[in-house]
């Protein structure tokens, strides 16, 4: 399927230049696309791949278009944030060539008969679905989920294949949950007694705003007695664990293999790098980014970029300690050679 250049802008906005009726089938690279793409230049050290490109039109920004000048030959949309157009564009053509789901449950699907499945719903094979769970409108929940009792799944929501969401868990509209997610295993809580651990029951939920993004085999925990939080528009990476009484701000987005440890709060516009640990009881600011492989031991209260094993700093500040690190052999061979010097001097007077 195809969409005209005026059909994008209609929907999307930007300046187009070029011919409106052009249409495109797809979005590609700058180096792969064909007279039958469009694709965008979101980085000015890729210009002179736009320059090359057989694209018959160019997402980019008025600094690029200015720049380009005449070396590009094709049309052009011209926007303030090209990668984000790319995008909402990238979504659109998505949704075209989408198979088209038929609603309904599927006859191999066990579904008890007090839940709630919204006639808009597909529920996939082999799911189970629970006393007195709710399937919103437009939700679709793939083969093997598993759905708890009293779960709620908001309308429009997505479940691939093998997801499981324990009892009382409720997630909002629009999520995305990859294969493997598991939302509402109990908390790791235990008491020691002389030696012996001691389960802690964990009866809170796990509560998920809307537009929350969950990437595959990322386990989010219940609470131990309140509930762990997602807000709105959340985006995790595969293997994450979220783990019991979290609270994760609005549009935080967390990389792949970050541990956020028990009861710590993470503020909102966030971003944790990629195997970042984050420990249990502390309060993260918003607007703060952890950078991959940092361990966040106390609370972080100012906004800004953070960096380190230990101590966790200021990012600028961690900069100036590795470059010391860096010239530590030469400094010692530097002060050797001082000292060397400073000995024979008093040995002369």
């Amino acid at each position: 399927m195809s969409i005209r250049l005026t059909e994008l802008v209609e929907r999307l906005g930007g300046e187009l230049i070029g011919d409106a009726t052009l249409a495109v089938t797809g979005i590609a690279p700058l180096d792969a696309a064909t007279s039958s793409h469009i694709t965008f230049l979101s980085n000015s050290k890729f210009r002179s791949q736009a320059e090359r490109t057989q694209a018959a039109a160019l997402i980019l920004s008025p600094h690029d278009h200015a720049a380009l000048g005449s070396a590009y030959g094709g049309a052009r949309i011209v926007t303030a944030n090209p990668y984000a157009y790319f995008a909402h564009a990238a979504q659109w053509f998505a949704a075209l060539s989408a198979p088209p789901v038929a609603a309904g449950v599927h006859p191999s699907a066990v579904v008890d008969a007090t839940a709630s499945i919204a006639a808009g719903a597909t529920i996939g094979p082999h799911v189970v679905v629970e006393a007195g769970a709710v399937i919103g409108d437009g939700a679709r929940v793939d083969a093997g989920c598993f759905i708890g009792r009293d779960a709620v799944i908001g309308a429009q929501t997505h479940l691939y294949a093998r997801v499981t969401v324990q009892h009382g868990c409720r997630i909002g509209r629009r999520g995305i949950l990859h294969p493997g997610v598991v939302i509402g295993a109990d908390g790791f809580g235990f008491a020691n007694e002389s030696g012996v651990w001691v389960k802690i029951p964990q009866s809170g939920c796990v509560v998920i705003g809307d537009d929350v993004e969950i990437g595959a085999n990322t386990t989010i925990d219940r609470g131990a007695l309140a509930d762990t939080i997602i807000g709105n528009g959340v985006k995790l990476d595969n293997q994450i664990q979220i783990a019991h009484n979290c609270q994760i701000g609005d549009h935080t987005a967390i990389a792949a293999c970050a541990g956020i440890a028990g009861s710590a709060i993470i503020g909102k516009y966030c971003s944790i790098g990629g195997a970042a640990m984050i420990h249990g009881h502390i309060t993260i600011a918003d607007r703060v980014h952890v950078s991959a492989g940092t361990l966040a031991m106390r609370s972080i209260s100012e906004p800004g970029q953070y960096t380190g094993f230990y101590p966790i700093t200021k990012h600028g500040e961690w900069e100036k300690s590795a470059a010391l690190l860096r010239n530590l052999p030469s400094m010692r061979e530097r002060m050797r050679a001082m000292e060397k010097l400073i000995k024979s001097l008093i040995e002369k007077s």
